[in-house]
Formats: structure tokens, sequence, C-alpha cells
């Protein structure tokens, strides 16, 4: 049960504090009061989208804070919490900071909290409906999260869609093997070229550079030999000169053993300019004499050239296509196993979802059996004496993520009238009351004890708002209520009367809330039943709708 809300620097909010009890506590005001930012803080704490523009002009950061007392009933959120590690015993404060970045912050219990925990918490604490839930109903595509919800099979449908999310994945992957083995053939003709052009070339790595090499040789042939000739005659001379040198350096030194060692040096030069004419003439014997090796390697190299224009840019690539060609070809005689394969835990996992669609199904049509007889006896008390409301369910033609199904919700207000969908025929006020006999199911159903509502009451006067007004009341008995509201008589009935108002407080405009006690609530009602033209018979029925609903 909500027992305290706190709010700071929300919107025209300065800093604000309420207190809540047991029963029915409303909240009126003059439109642009105020009245949606309590509600906006509510939803805030909820897990709601928060925004930079809500933080007030001026203020680093907004802040809210609920103080919720809990009860027997939801030992299952204290045992959640404690398991979290979240200091927790017989109450809750979840708090959440919005900063004018835009950037939010949760905590419970004084401790940091993810919005996730914070959403889950606050689910099981409160349920709100307001003019959105309006626009919810009057949308097919929600009528069957109204069905699942009430039966108790949003885990079931969970684990349904789960599990359709794989098969749709292995259909996915079934039909790129299917287009993969439709394209197979031609696909393994053109790879098969592809092999055999690589492998008839017998590649050897970095062979190119060698060929290039061998082509430039062959290329200055003629230039080597006559230089090389010419060379080794230089070095003939040389060395023989050297040779005559060697001999008188020796004779030197014989004379003077302080020239010995130079005289060894001189012999080592000697020795040493005798190996490069030879190994210059062994590389003039050995040069091709073959005129047609020329012609042999710039056609290797053509070919080479082409390989890399095609499959390159280097040899090594060339060789590493290759052998990427021969992995996917040998894939291909293991496409018709896996074919094979999949095929068959596709059917198996699709005959799993047909069954289970179908319990799904059932289920669905019992509960909407058990809605429809629920709603309209609700409907009876919100002072629709005749009206008629079922389910319809229409089969898709394929499996959805949440089965076959889809609902929609069919109504009669009129005796006589074809009942039709809500979004076709449904006023306001009957909307409303179609709402408010909708979540009374779902306040039962999930088991919180807060209910608020914003506004539900639009499009209604007269006998239906009183209707509506005892439907709240009754609601209240075993919920906390918390009801935003322009009707004096769903105001009557509360226990507690807040009255939210605007007022400039230097030079900028400010929210205020107010409890209202003995004739300030008449007051109040007074207004809303004359606005400024109050007279003393509008007092006089205040005080009796007070007195009537208290």
């Amino acid at each position: 049960m909500l027992r305290e809300l706190y709010i700071k620097n929300l919107a025209l909010i300065d800093e604000l504090t309420l207190t809540f009890s047991s029963g029915l506590s409303v909240m009126t005001g003059e439109t642009g009061a105020g009245k949606s930012i309590i509600l906006q803080s509510l939803s805030l704490l909820a897990g709601g989208k928060g925004s930079a523009s809500w933080v007030r002009t001026g203020s680093d950061q907004a802040l809210i804070e609920a103080r919720f007392e809990l009860t027997g009933d939801q030992q299952q959120i204290i045992e959640t919490l404690t398991e979290m590690g979240f200091d927790i015993e017989d109450e809750l404060i979840i708090k959440r900071i919005v900063a004018k970045t835009g950037r939010s912050r949760f905590y419970l219990n004084g401790s940091l909290a993810t919005a996730k925990t914070a959403r889950s918490m606050a689910e099981d604490l409160f349920s709100m409906a307001s003019q959105h839930d309006h626009q919810k109903l009057l949308n097919p595509r929600s009528h069957l999260d109204y069905v699942d919800t009430v039966g108790n099979l949003l885990s079931s449908r969970d684990e349904f869609s789960t599990i359709h999310d794989h098969w749709a994945a292995m259909r996915t992957e079934l039909a790129n093997l299917q287009q993969l083995e439709i394209d197979k053939e031609q696909r393994k003709d053109f790879l098969k070229f592809q092999l055999q052009e690589i492998t008839d070339a017998k590649i050897q790595e970095g062979e190119d550079d060698l060929l290039e090499q061998e082509r430039n040789r062959l290329k200055s042939a003629d230039d080597l030999f006559r230089l090389g000739k010419t060379i080794i005659k230089s070095l003939a001379r040389a060395r023989d000169e050297l040779t005559a040198s060697r001999k008188q350096m020796m004779e030197m030194a014989a004379l003077d053993p302080s020239l010995s060692s130079l005289a060894d040096n001189v012999e080592t030069l000697s020795y040493q300019l005798e190996a490069p004419p030879e190994e210059l003439q062994t590389y003039l014997t050995q040069m091709p004499s073959d005129p047609h090796r020329l012609d042999s390697i710039l056609s290797r190299l053509h070919l080479l050239q082409g390989l890399k224009r095609k499959y390159g840019p280097t040899l090594p690539d060339v060789i590493n296509h290759g052998q990427q060609i021969a992995a996917e070809l040998s894939q291909f005689q293991e496409i018709d196993q896996k074919l094979n394969t999949l095929a068959q835990e596709e059917e198996k996992l699709l005959q799993q979802l047909t069954t289970k669609a179908g319990k799904l199904s059932q289920k669905r049509g019992k509960t909407a059996q058990d809605i429809s007889k629920k709603i309209n006896q609700e409907l009876l008390s919100l002072s629709f004496d005749q009206a008629g409301f079922h389910i319809d369910f229409h089969k898709e033609e394929k499996l959805t993520r949440t089965g076959y199904d889809r609902a929609e919700f069919v109504f009669s207000a009129n005796p006589g009238e074809p009942a039709k969908p809500i979004a076709s025929i449904a006023s306001g006020g009957e909307l409303s009351r179609l709402l408010l006999a909708l979540k009374c199911i779902l306040s039962r159903q999930d088991m919180v004890d807060t209910v608020i509502f914003d506004e539900v009451d639009a499009g209604i006067s007269g006998k239906a708002a009183e209707a509506v007004a005892r439907k709240i009341k009754e609601l209240a008995h075993h919920h906390q209520v918390i009801c935003i509201t322009h009707l004096p008589q769903i105001a009557s009935c509360a226990n507690k009367h807040y009255q939210v108002a605007k007022e400039i407080y230097n030079d900028r405009t400010v929210s205020t809330i107010n409890l209202l006690t003995g004739n300030q609530k008449i007051e109040a009602l007074a207004r809303m039943l004359d606005g400024n033209s109050v007279t003393a018979k509008t007092v006089a029925y205040a005080t009796e709708l007070i007195n009537r609903n208290q």
C-alpha cells in the first residue's frame, strides 16, 4: 500500500509530500493545475520514460520517492528483494532521480537498483489506468494481452514466443539451404572451373618474383657477357701484377722482419683476387643459351599475372583462393544431409508449436468466456442494464509469436443492436466504464494493493457517473484507490480529498496540493458542480452527496 509520496523539482512542483491511507483518495482541481504531474511521478517510479524536460527549470535534477507498506500478501516481493541483496522488512522505498541531462538513477531502500528491477517491483505494488489505456482498449492488438493477463497465460505465451523465434530462425536457415541447393549445380560448375584453372597452373609461392628476375637477366644476357669478359681480363692483369708485388714484398720481409705483417696482407689480397674471376667465369658459362627460354618465362608470367588479376592481387592470395574453393566444394557434399536433418527438426518443432498453440487457444477460449461473464456482471453495476460484451477470436493464417489467435472485444450498449468492435461503436463514456470494469477484474487478478485511475470518468455524467462512483467505492473496500477525477459523484465518495491548484510564488508558477477537511470538501464539490456560480442549493446538494456516499 502506498503510504507516502515525495516529489521535488518535477515540472511545476517545487517540493511536495503526500501521505495516503487505505480506501479511496481523490485528487481534483482545474484543468492544467498539475494533477497529471502526480500520475507522471508514479509512472516514473514504475520505469516510465524519463525526460530532461520534466526537471523543473533552474534545477539540476528531479526527485521522486514513494514509501510502500508491504503486507503478508506481498511476501514474495520481500523474498525476491532479499535474495537480490536489498535490505527489506515491512516497507519498500522506491526512489528515482532524473537529471537535467535526462539520465536516471533508481534506488530501492537506499540501495542503487536497475530500472528493470524497479519496474518489476512497481508492477507488483500498484497498477494505473489512464487515458492511454483508453487507446489500448480501442486497439485490437492489445486485446489478446488482456485475455492472457487475466488467464495467467503470459508465461506460457513467452515460452511459446521463444520456441517460435527458434523455429523462425530454423526456417530461415532451411530456406537458405534450399536456395543453395537450387543454385548448387551452377555454383559447383563455376567453382570447379576456378579450382581446375588454379590447380593446373601448379603455382609455387614466390615463383613470380624468381621468374621476373630470370626474365630481366635473359634480356640483359649480351651486356652481362660482354661486361663479364672485360672484368675477367682486367682482374687477370691485376692478379699478375699483384702476384709480382707479393713476391717482392716477401723479399722485403725477409730483409726486414718488421714488414712480415704487411707481406701477409699483400699475400692475402693476392689469393682473394683469384676467386672473383673464377666465379664470374662460372656465371658466364652457366648463363642460359636457349633462345626459347625467355619466351617460356614470359608466357608463364603472363599466366600467373592473369590468375592474380582474377583471384589475387598476390600469388599467395591465388593459392588461398584455391584452398577456399576446395573447402566450399567439400561443403556441398554435406548440404543434402544437413537439409534432411534440418527439415526433420523444423517439422518436429512446428508440430510442437501447433500443439502448444492449440492448448493456448483452448485456455484463451475459456478465459474469454470467464472475462465476458465477469465484465457483463460489472457492466450491470455500471448502469449498463442490457449491454452485451464478448470476445471474438479469429484464427491467423500464419503462426505468429502469440499463436494462431487474434482477439477482438465486441460490445453492444443498447438492446436490439448487434455487437460490434468497440473501436467502431463505443462512446467515450462507454469506453471509460468498460475500462473500469476490466480494471476491476485485473485488480483482483494481479493482487496489487494500490489501483490508480487517471480521469477514467471521461465522457460520463448523470446516472452513469453515480454508477462509476459506486464501483470505484466498492473497489476501495478491498484496494487502496487513488483517483484523479472531475466528477463530484466520485469525489464525494473519498476517504481523503486532495485539491491541486496553481499559484504564483516569487514570480514562478507552482503546483500545490492540499488535503481538504470538513467544509473545504463541500466547497470543492460545489465548485465542481457549478464552477464559480455556487449557490446555497449547490452547497446543499454537495453536502447531501457527501453524506450519502460516506
